[in-house]
């Protein structure tokens, strides 16, 4: 095993700055997660996230901190991400490929199938990659960590499986009837992603109160299918009972199936239909049921979730902000013990700011950044700096980065100088969204107006003058902000970018449409098609491209653009629960193709799937549900998502039973209970802390203040970060020095 560092045998060292570069710079990279890593730079960006907040329990030798900085170098992490998404994409491509056109089992042919050996060689290069990722992980935690590590343990095992179940797969040609490993390779997404990590786990910290809840929607459940099987129970004069029975309380699986569904509003009112025709008292058994079912106890749910999930997730978060305080505390300690020459300790030596700005020289931040930080140093006016001022100074990395535009370009005529004024200004915006609108509009009333006639019906005169009218402008307006704001200083708003391309690609169909159709030179103008697109099909595509270009207007209404920005910032910082999505999906959609692959069959070939004719109203084969199968890993996602919206899932849970057996049910249920439930719960709960902590009156009005675009850059952990406890002095130093790779000598 390798010996702990000592930081004081490096103050002995007679040119300390060498050592201090090699060595200690890389220490203050690897300690210090705000900064870069190995030539990743950081941001307020989510992809910035992986480099920050890691521990710093790993390997402190020369060697080993360059073999740290070349694994988290941007070249690796891109290829593990890339190898990451390989592994994952394998399963559209492999048996059951779903490279067909259509996904209906009535007109899908035969998809292409790979050769045996085509992707279990890419799954075994990738599966490689994979050990090269865990043995590196492995050696810089050490043997002891390694141990303590279940992450890292869990990744050993599904890497032996995976290689076991491979070695299997190609010993039988391929021929097995069902692979261990697809199931498992969401893992490799999980293990490589702290925020997956951190929600698991909060996850997993909050079942027993939301199994609490579970519990009593499993008894609401179970006392009202009761209650209903009394209730409609078959007599010999009530025809609404009757009714009621045969429809759904038959027994006692299809009643609670029923109310099931109705929990979820999917059924309803069909399900009370047939008793509330003959009495309308029968309306309070299923009002009664809804009301304690649907707006108490789920939103209940909702509640719970929240509450709890959030006391979880700051727990999270408050470690990651003491790992992150810990590693600019051990990188203080690096630094201040090259100055600790005369045997002064690091607290009344401190840190020489002219070392601290040559290592940062080598660090690769921001520029924005890293002029900050460089700034603050310089103000300290060379005296070391003392412990909280070095914490200080990776503040700055949190800033979000203020966009700076370049300047315009300069007139010495006063005619130019208010053109470019008038053309600079914002009014000119707001002329041109006006300009938009009506575009807009001209569309919406040719829509009105044509849309009870076929396309070789419609007089295209009118609106093909228009467009051209309306482009010109466009093309206009594009050319005076650039005169008036210069080629940079155009292209460095993103809004003008959006607007510029979308009006190159109108301007460039309208060329073709003249160019193909020539003008239009009267109102019966009809003229034959050429080439691939008709005259309609390129009006429709250009007017298509008008309508997205009026997205303009978000930038230039403020309240708009606060909460696009936050609706952006939502996206990139719930990346973590996209990606737990896709993990379900993904073992959902394997569990499903390996249960249910092949048992929807086409009219015609079986006598449990009767034609369109035959079929029952409102059933699976009325109404033309023949896509929604799990024959292919693409068919399979998209019938979990249709079955994750609930709208109509009764019709899935009654054609699966159908077709496979009763024990279907099981398998759709939890999928209800894990996306629609739990998962969709989990994201309301981080949705509305964000919006709360977000959409606060005082920073709004500042918002509106100037002419400046706002743009939210908002890490999960800076959300909370008012409300996170800073860690005690004594604490970071008590951890340090239970350091496994790190020895204090002082």
């Amino acid at each position: 095993m390798l010996k702990p560092v000592c930081v004081q045998h490096w103050a002995r060292d007679p040119s300390p700055f060498p050592v201090l570069c090699g060595i200690g710079g890389t220490l203050l990279i690897s300690f210090c997660a705000g900064l870069s890593v190995g030539g990743g730079s950081v941001s307020s960006s989510p992809c910035a996230l992986c480099f920050q907040y890691r521990s710093i329990y790993h390997r402190m030798d020369a060697g080993s901190l360059w073999l740290y900085r070349w694994y988290y170098s941007d070249l690796c992490q891109r290829v593990l991400g890339f190898t990451i998404f390989l592994i994952l994409a394998l399963a559209f491509v492999e048996f059951p490929s779903s490279l067909t056109r259509t996904a209906d089992v009535r007109y899908r042919s035969q998809p292409w199938q790979p050769p045996c050996g085509l992707t279990e060689t890419i799954e075994g290069l990738c599966m490689l990659v994979f050990v090269v990722d865990f043995s590196v992980k492995s050696y810089l935690v050490g043997q002891a960590q390694l141990q303590d590590n279940l992450w890292l343990l869990a990744y050993f095992v599904v890497l032996v499986v995976s290689v076991v179940d491979w070695t299997v797969s190609l010993s039988l040609s391929c021929e097995e009837s069902l692979r261990v490993r697809r199931s498992l390779r969401p893992f490799f997404l999980m293990q490589n992603s702290s925020m997956m990590k951190k929600t698991l786990k909060c996850i997993r910290s909050s079942l027993p109160e939301m199994a609490s809840v579970v519990l009593l929607l499993t008894i609401h459940l179970c006392l009202f299918t009761i209650i209903g099987m009394l209730l409609f129970s078959i007599g010999e004069k009530d025809e609404a009972q009757n009714k009621e029975r045969l429809a759904y309380f038959r027994n006692l699986p299809e009643a609670l199936t029923s109310l099931l569904i109705l929990l979820t509003t999917s059924n309803n009112p069909d399900v009370m239909i047939p008793a509330y025709t003959q009495n309308r008292a029968y309306a309070l058994f299923f009002i009664i049921f809804t009301l304690i079912g649907s707006l108490f106890l789920m939103n209940l749910l909702t509640a719970i979730i929240y509450n709890q999930f959030r006391g979880y997730l700051m727990k999270s978060l408050q470690t990651s902000l003491f790992r992150r305080r810990l590693g600019a505390r051990a990188a203080y300690e690096v630094l201040a013990s090259t100055a600790g020459l005369a045997g002064a300790t690091s607290e009344a030596v401190g840190v020489n700011p002219e070392n601290f700005l040559r290592v940062l020289q080598k660090t690769q931040l921001h520029k924005i950044h890293k002029q900050a930080i460089m700034q603050k140093v310089c103000s300290y006016e060379g005296r070391p700096m003392l412990a909280d001022e070095f914490q200080k100074l990776f503040d700055e990395v949190d800033k979000g980065v203020i966009k700076e535009y370049p300047p315009m370009p300069q007139y010495r005529s006063p005619f130019l100088q208010s053109a470019q004024f008038l053309f600079s200004h914002h009014y000119f915006d707001y002329l041109g969204n006006l300009i938009a609108l009506g575009n807009l509009l001209s569309i919406c009333v040719f829509l009105v107006l044509d849309s009870n006639l076929l396309p070789g019906e419609r007089d295209d005169y009118v609106l093909g003058i228009l467009d051209y009218v309306f482009i010109l402008y466009y093309l206009l307006e594009i050319l005076l902000k650039v005169f008036a704001l210069g080629l940079r200083g155009y292209l460095s708003y993103h809004s003008n970018i959006f607007d510029g391309l979308l009006t190159i690609v109108l301007l460039v169909l309208e060329i073709s449409t003249m160019v193909v159709y020539r003008l239009p030179n009267d109102s019966g103008w009809k003229p034959k098609q050429y080439g691939l697109l008709s005259l309609w099909d390129m009006t429709r595509l250009v007017n298509t491209l008008i309508v997205f270009r009026f997205l303009r207007i978000i930038p230039n209404v403020k309240p708009i653009a606060v909460v696009a920005s936050t609706i952006l910032g939502l996206i990139q910082n719930l990346r973590a629960f996209g990606g737990m999505l896709v993990v379900a999906y993904y073992v959902f959609a394997i569990i499903g193709i390996n249960l249910f692959r092949g048992i929807i069959v086409p009219p015609g070939n079986s006598s449990l799937a009767p034609d369109n004719h035959s079929a029952l109203c409102g059933s699976f084969e009325q109404l033309n549900y023949w896509s929604n199968n799990f024959d292919d890993f693409a068919a399979a996602l998209i019938t979990l998502w249709n079955v994750m919206v609930v709208n109509n899932w009764q019709v899935f849970l009654d054609a699966y039973r159908r077709y496979s057996g009763p024990w279907s049910m099981v398998y759709f249920v939890l999928w209800w209970l894990v996306s629609s439930v739990i998962w969709i719960n989990l994201f309301l709960a981080l949705l509305l802390e964000n919006f709360l902590h977000r959409w606060d009156p005082q920073g709004y009005k500042q918002l509106l203040v100037g002419t400046q675009q706002i743009t939210y850059q908002t890490s999960v952990e800076l959300m909370f970060r008012d409300i996170l406890e800073e860690p005690k002095e004594e604490e970071l130093v008590e951890k340090l020095h239970k350091h496994p790779h790190l020895q204090l000598c002082r």
